[in-house]
């Protein structure tokens, strides 16, 4: 059986013709087939390009040899591009406080071959989540909150970086990011908040939307940015809810809601489906 090698191609750059033209001529010319394509132009006049192609083994270039020969149309359409292997599962870090459900859902997908990741670690300041996490197989490691910001963030980066992790994941991380720690980390490390922000902050915001009673339940998974809980948002989803739901109700709703739009966000990054467009995304879904 002949293996195949599968590679993806994502980039962005000014909009102009002959860009899918010039790609697509030189993959054909390379021996790769396209497997899935995906393309959107701005009217800011950026224009996204997300392909994936394969070709048998020895057959097609190997990746750096792809990478070299295509630079030439790189410099003349002023790609900002990336050649990636699909082999090469996305080294991923969890991050939890207390609560576990999107860290549950998270091994859950894992586990059962939903999420293409490996899992270096999961990171808590807190230990309430390390016999679940070990009980999956998983290093887990306590970085409690010393008191001197700078060190724990210089602990979390030697870890992060040790590790050659790709994304960072919050999954319901209840303590918020350094500007140092969200620049080293801008573009790979995303967050899930309930829905309700801005207008139900601070603690118990089910409760509070119990209060008003609202109708609709959200939650929304973005990257972050050192504005909290404002970066490009990649997944959101609602559900809703009537009056005869109680508070504790409405929680196991929202957890629900939130755990599966989390997921939805990891598999989408780490597939090379979503790039960011300054406060937005696109999302190759």
């Amino acid at each position: 059986m002949t293996d195949t090698a599968r590679y993806l191609l994502t980039s962005v750059c000014p909009d102009r013709r002959g860009i899918v033209a010039a790609v697509m001529g030189f993959l054909h010319g390379e021996g790769l087939s396209i497997d899935e394509a995906h393309q959107h132009g701005t009217p800011e006049g950026q224009f996204f390009l997300r392909i994936a192609m394969s070709g048998a083994v020895g057959a097609v270039p190997d990746l750096a040899t792809l990478a070299a020969r295509f630079a030439p149309i790189e410099a003349e359409f002023a790609l900002q591009a990336e050649l990636r292997d699909l082999a090469r599962r996305a080294r991923v870090v969890i991050m939890v406080s207390r609560t576990g459900h999107c860290l549950h859902d998270l091994l859950h997908r894992w586990q059962a071959g939903q999420l293409p990741i490996d899992i270096p670690a999961v990171v808590s300041n807190h230990d309430d989540q390390r016999s679940f996490t070990q009980w999956c197989g998983l290093p887990f490691h306590h970085l409690p909150a010393s008191g001197d910001r700078d060190a724990d963030d210089d602990r979390l980066l030697a870890l992060i970086d040790g590790l050659d992790v790709d994304l960072v994941v919050l999954a319901r991380y209840m303590q918020i990011l350094s500007p140092r720690l969200c620049a080293r980390l801008a573009g790979r490390c995303i967050n899930i908040h309930h829905g309700f922000l801005p207008s139900f902050k601070g603690a118990r915001p089910y409760h509070q939307a119990h209060a008003r009673g609202v109708k609709i339940i959200g939650a929304t998974a973005h990257y972050v940015t050192t504005d909290l809980d404002e970066g490009p948002i990649i997944e959101q989803a609602t559900q809703r809810v009537s009056h005869s739901r109680s508070p504790e109700e409405l929680v196991t709703i929202g957890q629900e809601v939130e755990a599966s739009v989390l997921s939805r966000a990891v598999r989408w990054h780490v597939e090379g489906r979503v790039q960011i467009a300054g406060q937005r995304t696109i999302v190759f879904d």
